[in-house]
């Protein structure tokens, strides 16, 4: 996985964050959020999160051509965590990457689901399947996220309980190629548990003590997850027979396009977008990344498009779609 998961919830409107140790009184009449305007600037940014996150399943497929999984998914996000950290220290001070036991447990917990549990697992699983049905069978967590918060009580409106049986037809109708042999089921099962960790972990953020500062928190995710990948590649003995000579120009191009593109860029456009265009709009990438992943591997790998993930991806992009559209109405 490579891009924060689509949580469906109303869109509040935006506050204003007071300088540190600053007390702000509270306010005594009410206000009325502000009508965000869709500058070019925000086209910009929101196709840069279309085209590079969508691109990313792709990058991936390249690097693991010649790179072992879990060590090329380790080093690509803990390289990316340290960098996202010293913008951040540089542009905001090192007191911005202050947190304290809590805060920095809550944000390792949601990097091993989200990082290892959710992006490492699809790189594994792209050794094996079509970059094109990875982002496909990513597609589906919206509906997870749903489901997740209907297990804790909060009723999903009619349009997303829709979405959401839309999504898992779709769901059922891409596993088919790993059923039939097309591709092989163990990679499909991957994505698939990849998707419900992702899920969890993004459900989870929202409710617990993380850093205050986004940023912040997404560089402990992802050192704290790049450096789990990496143990967990050693312990696979991915090490062994490990030649860097024989990794190949493309893979290392991969690598190094997926930390500064799929994990610095794209994050800081699409964080940027989160406060700069309407959550509605945002959120449209959900289900534009799937569709540009699958062009991508059909144009510059030869994927092929078979009947199962043509259907079945138009399923689960259009309950994504239907999700979207209801659940974010605020």
């Amino acid at each position: 996985m490579t891009s924060p998961a689509v949580d469906p919830a109303p869109e509040a409107a935006p506050q204003a964050a007071a300088e540190p140790g600053s007390r702000t009184p509270a306010p005594t009449t009410p206000t009325v959020a502000p009508v965000r305007r869709i500058t070019g600037a925000v086209w910009a940014a929101l196709g840069i999160v279309y085209v590079v996150w969508g691109s990313t399943y792709l990058g991936i497929r390249i690097a693991v051509e010649t790179m072992p999984p879990f060590l090329s998914a380790g080093v690509r996000f803990v390289t990316a965590g340290l960098l996202l950290a010293g913008i951040i220290a540089w542009r905001q001070g090192p007191a911005a990457l202050r947190v304290d036991r809590r805060q920095l447990g809550s944000a390792v917990l949601v990097g091993l689901l989200l990082i290892l549990g959710g992006n490492a697992l699809v790189v594994l699983a792209e050794t094996s399947i079509p970059s094109g049905l990875a982002a496909l069978l990513i597609s589906v967590v919206p509906a997870w996220v749903v489901i997740l918060k209907a297990a804790t009580g909060q009723r999903p409106s009619a349009g997303g309980l829709a979405g959401v049986l839309l999504g898992l037809v779709g769901l059922a109708v891409l596993t088919l190629p790993g059923i039939s042999g097309e591709v092989k089921v163990g990679g499909v099962v991957l994505v698939v548990v990849a998707t419900l960790l992702w899920s969890v972990g993004s459900f989870s953020s929202a409710r617990l003590p993380m850093p205050p500062n986004p940023f912040t928190a997404s560089a402990y995710e992802m050192v704290a997850g790049g450096l789990a990948g990496i143990a967990l590649g050693l312990f696979r003995g991915e090490q062994h027979g490990l030649d860097l000579a024989e990794i190949s120009t493309r893979s290392w191009v991969a690598l190094g396009y997926l930390i500064v593109f799929g994990s610095l860029i794209a994050f800081t456009a699409y964080a940027w977008l989160l406060q700069a265009a309407p959550l509605s709009l945002v959120a449209t990438y959900a289900y534009v990344n799937p569709v540009v992943a699958v062009a991508l591997g059909a144009l510059v790998l030869n994927e092929t498009l078979s009947w199962p993930i043509v259907l079945g991806g138009a399923i689960v992009v259009g309950g994504v779609c239907l999700i979207v559209s209801t659940e974010r109405r605020g």
